[in-house]
């Protein structure tokens, strides 16, 4: 699977399969943490998820934008594990931004069972908030690179 038109269309069926991406995002100082939270991507670009103001990584988000994203499958078999990484600017949404964002989210969040989220249910002063991650890059594990941590860019639009 050299062909970079199948390792981009790998990497959007890992986006559209999965459930959850981990964040990686670190403070001020620069010490990490990373979080796993339940995302809608939009345009394979834009990832949303909600949190609280008050969670390690929103708080990190609001000093240092900067992060990364990985989604995988965590029931792949070893040694037949993929993912889709990612390098991001995130934050927090308002106003237009967030009336389409949490459109996005919620939708999704219903496809899955789950229920339907409104603005003010992630505006102030309500616990919780929307976020948005945009992708500068994506990439995925060189096929080829045998174990090796080599990552091989990918272009994600159909």
């Amino acid at each position: 699977m050299d062909d970079p038109h199948e390792l981009g269309a790998a990497a959007r069926a890992i986006v559209d399969s999965n459930l959850y991406m981990t964040l990686g995002t670190a403070d001020r100082e620069g010490r990490p943490w990373a979080s796993p939270v339940y995302y809608a991507a939009a345009a394979y670009t834009n990832y949303f998820w909600v949190s609280s103001p008050e969670a390690t990584h929103s708080r990190n988000l609001a000093v240092r934008p900067q992060m990364s994203i990985v989604i995988f499958d965590s029931q792949a078999q070893v040694g037949q594990g993929q993912a889709v990484y990612m390098s991001a600017l995130a934050e927090e949404l308002a106003g237009l931004d967030l009336e389409r964002g949490i459109e996005v989210f919620s939708r999704r969040s219903q496809a899955h069972g789950a229920r339907e989220w409104n603005a003010a249910e992630v505006a102030e002063p309500a616990l919780h908030r929307l976020y948005r991650a945009t992708a500068c890059e994506h990439s995925v594990l060189d096929p080829a690179s045998r174990g090796v941590d080599q990552r091989t860019p990918v272009t994600l639009a159909a």
